[in-house]
């Protein structure tokens, strides 16, 4: 991929110009940031640790954290290094490496939760078949084509974007290069260059969105046919943190790239974009593990370990 862009860097859009307030969006996102690699590093060092979530829920919960860390991972510390220094530019090649990591991290974490959809059917309606079907190395293989499969997406999504000439300046009215508004930079009618890309994407999600739909349509089927209370009230618990991230994933991905144009400003298209790029990330360690009680007996045996070995 060629530079096609005549600029050598982009200018990103700061949240204030108040030397101030910048200084506050820097603490307010650095504690966001730190909350995010704590929960999701918790996750990931119990899942890894403990042998009792040696399982596949766990295993896919595992792979949820590492694609948030590395989600939040490429937009914040940009933006919070641009507040501290009061600095608004981004290298062309750092707006590349942002779009493509960015692209890769969400589009898989979609894939990842369309697969524990799968999970969660597989485990409560069909039980008796569950360890054929998510045996490990089932679970590795769908792991490894969620990351692979959208690696290549993420790629091609690039290659097009930047292949596109850029006429309309460098000023990414966004604070991190978010590929709608780099279109928004291309010269007249060539973003029509990345329309069947984008096409695809629609239909691929709208393909996992009826999946997930469809799961939780036999799961609620089965769920129903429990004849315990116990037994449903499990069966809930299981799906319900899930059901929860997927609704955050989703309810704000789609207000951010659905909206309707004659709504959208500046602030407003900030406002949305922390919604759905970092406002996930720091949510969904906290959801799994408010009503799991598997995953908080990990984290607390993993933070005793942790102070036990530092007394």
């Amino acid at each position: 991929m060629s530079n096609s862009s005549p600029f050598n860097e982009f200018l990103l859009l700061a949240f204030t110009d108040m030397r101030e307030l910048q200084l506050l969006h820097f603490s307010l996102f650095l504690a966001i940031y730190l909350a995010a690699l704590l929960g999701n590093g918790l996750i990931i060092t119990a899942v890894a640790c403990d042998h009792r979530l040696h399982t596949p829920m766990y295993f896919f919960l595992l792979n949820l954290s590492l694609l948030d860390l590395g989600s939040i991972s490429t937009t914040v510390p940009k933006s919070m290094a641009n507040s501290l220094w009061n600095t608004r530019d981004i290298s062309f090649w750092g707006c590349v490496a942002q779009v493509f990591l960015f692209v890769l991290f969400m589009s898989a974490e979609y894939y990842v939760l369309t697969i524990m959809a799968y999970d969660r059917y597989v485990a409560i309606c069909r039980p008796l078949h569950y360890g054929i079907l998510m045996d490990s190395r089932a679970c590795v293989k769908m792991a490894a084509a969620a990351w692979a499969s959208n690696f290549f997406y993420a790629l091609l999504h690039t290659a097009n974007t930047f292949s596109i000439p850029l006429c309309q300046g460098n000023v990414v009215q966004q604070f991190f290069c978010e590929i709608p508004q780099i279109l928004k930079l291309s010269c007249t009618d060539a973003y029509l260059r990345e329309a069947g890309v984008i096409v695809i994407s629609l239909c691929v999600a709208f393909g996992c969105f009826v999946f997930i739909v469809v799961s939780y349509v036999q799961i609620l089927r089965a769920v129903w046919r429990i004849p315990s209370e116990q037994g449903r009230h499990k069966a809930f618990s299981m799906c319900l943190p899930h059901l929860l991230v997927v609704s955050l994933f989703l309810s704000t991905s789609v207000f951010a790239y659905l909206k309707p144009p004659s709504i959208s400003t500046p602030s407003l298209d900030r406002f949305v974009a922390v919604l759905y790029s970092v406002l996930p990330p720091v949510l969904n360690p906290l959801i799994y593990s408010m009503r799991n009680k598997e995953l908080r007996d990990g984290l607390n045996k993993l933070i005793h370990l942790i102070i036990f070995q530092q007394q």
